[in-house]
């Protein structure tokens, strides 16, 4: 069904918004999925803070043209559904991968990290990466780590120096 001018510059804008938003954008065809295995992957995708939609192609290019964004003219043919994930990439395309594994019909082509292109094996290997908060995790570990040593180091000579007038306590306390 043919889309008004009116309409059509509506959803431009509001996929261009979706792409702006994104950290990493999947593209999957969808052809002979049903509509209840598709709503059981939104609210996996919903979960992770993202959002599935199923868009029109050729108002999909004109949004990632729009957003400043590369064309993957490729991936945006036939029936296209896109994974928007705002706030952790590697959730949305876990839970997009996981599905394309369950689902034989479902595709998926590849996607968008940050402003590059990535083809279905970079999709897969973004599925793969620890959730954010683990990265975060050991980001903060890495940086710990030479921190805590540092201040060892500092405080060494004091704790040496305690500890010599302790002991040169006890030997005296002994003594009287």
């Amino acid at each position: 069904m043919p889309v008004s001018k009116q309409r059509r510059s509506e959803l431009i804008n509001q996929y261009a918004e979706w792409f702006q938003r994104s950290q990493a954008v999947v593209i999957a065809a969808y052809q002979g999925v049903g509509t209840a295995d598709l709503y059981r992957l939104r609210s996996k995708i919903y979960e992770a803070q993202g959002e599935l939609h199923v868009v029109k192609n050729t108002l999909a290019g004109f949004a990632l043209k729009k957003a400043g964004l590369p064309v993957p003219e490729e991936m945006l043919t036939g029936s296209a559904i896109i994974g928007f994930g705002f706030s952790d990439p590697t959730a949305v395309a876990k839970a997009m991968t996981t599905f394309a594994s369950e689902m034989q019909k479902f595709e998926v082509k590849g996607g968008l990290l940050g402003n590059r292109v990535i083809d279905a094996n970079g999709v897969k290997a973004l599925a793969d990466l620890p959730p954010r908060p683990i990265l975060l995790g050991g980001l903060v570990a890495t940086i710990q780590g030479p921190m805590s040593q540092l201040v060892n180091i500092i405080n060494a000579p004091m704790r040496e120096i305690a500890q010599v007038l302790k002991a040169r306590s006890e030997q005296g306390q002994a003594a009287a």
